[in-house]
């Protein structure tokens, strides 16, 4: 490899990995082409590090682009290497993480190049759901590479010179960068919702093994157990005034406060993320109402409705976490849809995706409903109707078709002020209260908040060898 790459390419992979630990493999490998005078130019290990070796004494595969070495442009040897790697961790079990920095497609190369790209898409999909494919992006990561960045299950981007675009913002008809880098970091994590963690360069690498320790090594054999030095039975004296913020209510529950929060910066009245509950990986979906700062002031306030972009946000984390067969947990608080013409051009179709990922999947599935769970919203974040195997509920939570005074308006629509109360109150005790969906079977038992971590990890143990047959079919369409 180059000098730049020994402090770029190698320097991260060295960061990453447990120490001394990195196998390269094909180091020798270089471009092939002879178009456009290719033969002169020096394409050391074709502008790719490729190998494998250990976080935390698991096996990784992990590719690492060098941007020195024709811009770490994507070429058909370039291509290859890569592909090698994944169809050695297929093999093998084992996670992929793609450290990129890259400009694109070899324009030198062309079809050779494109068909390259293409034969990494095809790996890319044949892992999908096999092996956790992670991506991180430090520099360029443009065009067909934008896409297989967005193909991997989780996107890291370092904060300031990470760049991930199809089209650069330049390119986009009445836009230009300095109006909006629809490159950035912030943009692609805030606003389209590709990118799970952004963080300084250092820091990203941390992350990155912090998320690998947390998550199977792949579809089959599960090595994400730790051992619990947390007490089973702790009481969380304060979850439920910090239910409204999942981010400080999940680390609650958690052995030793372990969360590790996926997009934490889209969709935020949405949380997703990872815990541990007696030492096992879980899957964490919550609904949030507030959302407060490092100081613990309130930054942000959210109603309890589900949006287009967090049931998105939502779907694609219980379908990660089916495939590697993570028990999902959701904190339910959902008392209808937001209602804007933004959020109607895809609410339904959103809400379809989230419907479609809970009901499909066959892990294990645990709903705490904390707070208000109306009509249809309540019904997809993980109802029993929906398929949960347990649903607890807290004391003050409410369960019904809509809030009690709205009810109360539309059946009565002659009574006064006075009646409407007494009949609003009547409606609550008889349909929202959280009594009543406990005598119907829709809540299995009513706990109080402080006692959520011993119920759910006993729920957890319960459901571990769960087993649930379902229709014959290739796939479905929703």
């Amino acid at each position: 490899m180059s000098n730049s790459a020994q402090s770029l390419a190698s320097k991260r992979i060295k960061a990453l990995l447990d120490e001394n630990s990195f196998v390269e493999i094909g180091a020798a490998v270089t471009a092939r082409t002879t178009d456009f005078n290719m033969n002169n130019t020096d394409t050391p290990s074709d502008g790719v590090m490729t190998g494998y070796g250990v976080i935390d004494g698991s096996l990784v595969y992990v590719y690492s682009q060098d941007a020195s070495v024709l811009g770490g442009s994507m070429g058909e040897m370039h291509a290859k290497k890569i592909v090698r790697i994944y169809d050695m961790a297929m093999k093998m079990g084992a996670p992929v993480i793609g450290l990129v920095d890259c400009a694109g497609l070899r324009l030198q190369e062309a079809s050779d190049a494109l068909n390259a790209f293409g034969e990494l898409y095809l790996k890319q999909v044949m892992a999908s759901g096999v092996v956790p494919q992670i991506s991180a992006v430090f520099g360029n990561c443009g065009g067909g590479m934008a896409v297989a960045s967005a193909m991997s299950d989780f996107t890291f981007m370092e904060r300031k010179k990470a760049k991930l675009f199809v089209n650069s913002p330049n390119a986009l008809e009445g836009n230009e960068v300095s109006k909006c880098d629809t490159a950035s970091a912030e943009f692609q994590s805030e606003e389209a919702g590709i990118v799970d963690v952004v963080a300084e360069e250092a820091e990203l690498l941390q992350k990155i093994r912090s998320l690998v320790s947390m998550l199977p090594a792949n579809n089959e054999d599960d090595l994400s157990y730790l051992d619990c030095d947390d007490d089973l039975n702790r009481v969380c004296v304060d979850l439920e005034a910090s239910a409204g913020d999942p981010a400080l209510a999940l680390p609650m529950i958690s052995d030793s406060h372990i969360f590790f929060e996926t997009k934490a910066e889209y969709a935020k009245d949405m949380v997703t993320g990872f815990i541990k509950l007696n030492g096992t990986t879980v899957g964490a979906v919550a609904n949030r109402t507030v959302l407060y700062d490092e100081e613990g002031n309130r930054a942000e306030e959210f109603k309890a409705e589900l949006s287009a972009k967090g049931c998105e946000k939502a779907a694609k984390f219980v379908k990660f976490c089916d495939a590697f067969n993570i028990p999902v947990l959701t904190l339910t608080n959902a008392s209808g849809f937001k209602a804007s013409k933004c959020t109607e051009k895809k609410i339904a179709k959103a809400a379809a995706a989230l419907t479609y990922a809970f009901a499909n999947a066959s892990v294990p599935k645990v709903n705490v409903v904390t707070g208000k769970a109306y009509g249809s919203a309540y019904v997809i974040m993980n109802s029993k109707g929906l398929g949960a195997d347990f649903v607890y509920a807290w004391p003050n939570a409410e369960i019904g078709m809509m809030d009690a005074k709205l009810a109360a308006k539309i059946m009565y629509t002659d009574a006064d002020a006075t009646e409407l109360k007494e009949k609003a109150k009547a409606y609550t005790e008889l349909q929202n209260h959280v009594a009543s969906a406990a005598k119907r079977g829709y809540v299995d038992t009513v706990i109080d908040a402080q006692d959520t971590r011993k119920y759910v990890i006993g729920a957890f143990e319960m459901l571990f060898t769960k087993r649930e047959d379902r229709p014959v079919k290739k796939h479905g369409t929703v």
